[in-house]
């Protein structure tokens, strides 16, 4: 009986002398609370607020922090990434600085078939041990939630393979994994150019067998001009519905394919890039509770002119989440730091737009904000500790890291 009762007064920790950021709904701004303490049991968050009015049973037995004035923010979350993959595509990097189009890139073997080839030659343990430091580094900078996808695998068992080395990060690490299903991602060369086949491949065969092994959190495609069309990708989608399955979407990154109004007709979660919606795709998402997932590490990187509407998106009251999109071929980045910093300054999000992209609206982006993504009670107790002086500091450094701890699951 006394081992079991330090084991209970030892789940209950508190970090005080803070100053909170909650991020919390309907709170103004960022939810500052200036003399804040957050109090966890069992990590769940019991109390988030004002140190003044903590109860003192909560402050009683306690494992106490004293934050030293301290910024806490929930913890940082990642909800688009292709962090599983094998090798790089720095060669390609190479030809395109030295002025080679996208299509040369391609003929000579490049593109993301080049990374099918690579991921399909891995082991699920080689892939788990690639992916590890891409994840690490992300950790490091206090993300506790990082989704990543498929889709370089483009046939059952490398999918499912790609899908099962995610989840091993999430063994293997400190931090909860949401895995997508991105089977439309490209056509494969055993294709051989015929779209309509692979996609019953993909929604007939490879989608329901990924679905019964529950390795998948949600469904993805990619609707593009170089990929697949919104009918295609519908087909996808009734699958996924049919699995019971939420969907995210590739929408309008190269052209306006509608791929927005595509993603909110289904509900979609989140559809991501979005350099060429239009408003009625930006109504259609503000309807449907749609996010607004932004990615300027690929913006960035491919050198693309065509801003996302962030205008309209504020317009029609669209949520925006930010992340990094890490791939090897159009945004190898691992840090939401410097993602922030790109949203800022290339798409003009403001502080508190930055800030809520990367944790509450990140959050509404995989399906999880009933768990985590703001300081409140009941939440995961996921937590980043940082020291700053204000949280515009998050936001406007470039390569430098203040992040003091971090904490997930109260740990």
């Amino acid at each position: 009986m006394a081992g079991q009762s330090k084991s209970r007064a030892g789940d209950l920790r508190l970090w005080r002398n803070a100053r909170l950021a909650t991020m919390a709904e309907g709170s103004a701004g960022l939810g500052v609370v200036e003399h804040g303490a957050v109090a966890a049991r069992d990590g769940r968050i019991v109390y988030a607020g004002p140190e003044s009015e903590l109860p003192p049973t909560l402050a009683q037995g306690a494992e106490t922090v004293d934050c030293e004035g301290r910024w806490i923010t929930p913890g940082l979350i990642d909800c688009h990434t292709h962090l599983v993959h094998a090798g790089n595509r720095a060669n390609e990097f190479e030809m395109r600085l030295a002025g080679a189009t996208y299509e040369e890139v391609a003929r000579a073997g490049g593109g993301i078939v080049s990374s099918v080839k690579s991921l399909r030659a891995a082991s699920e343990d080689d892939l788990v041990a690639q992916s590890l430091p891409r994840l690490d580094a992300l950790i490091a900078e206090g993300a506790t939630t990082v989704e990543i996808k498929s889709g370089y695998g483009l046939d059952l068992e490398n999918e499912k393979k790609s899908l099962r080395a995610a989840r091993q990060l999430g063994n293997q690490r400190p931090v909860t994994i949401r895995t997508t299903f991105l089977g439309a991602h490209a056509l494969p060369p055993e294709a051989k150019g015929d779209k309509d086949a692979f996609i019953d491949l993909v929604a007939k065969e490879i989608l329901p067998s990924v679905a019964a092994e529950g390795l998948a959190d949600a469904v993805d495609g990619f609707c593009e001009g170089i990929a697949f069309s919104p009918d295609q990708m519908a087909r996808v989608f009734d699958a996924a519905r049919a699995a019971r399955l939420p969907v995210k979407l590739h929408a309008d990154q190269l052209s306006n394919l509608h791929g927005a109004e595509l993603a909110a007709r289904y509900g979609a979660l989140s559809a991501d890039h979005l350099e060429y919606t239009d408003e009625a795709g930006a109504a259609a998402m503000a309807r449907a509770g749609t996010v607004a997932t932004i990615l300027p590490g690929a913006y960035y990187f491919i050198r693309e002119t065509k801003k996302p509407p962030i205008g309209l998106f504020r317009q029609h009251g669209v949520r925006m989440a930010v992340a990094t999109d890490n791939n090897p071929g159009t945004s190898p980045l691992t840090s939401l730091l410097l993602t922030m910093n790109m949203a800022a300054t290339l798409f003009g999000l403001t502080v508190d737009e930055c800030l809520a992209g990367v944790t509450r609206e990140a959050a509404r982006a995989l399906s999880l904000l009933r768990e985590t993504g703001t300081l409140e009670v009941g939440k995961s107790a996921d937590l980043a500790i940082w020291d700053i002086e204000r949280p515009a500091e998050l936001v406007y450094r470039m390569g430098f890291n203040p992040l003091h701890a971090r904490i997930w699951r109260g740990q």
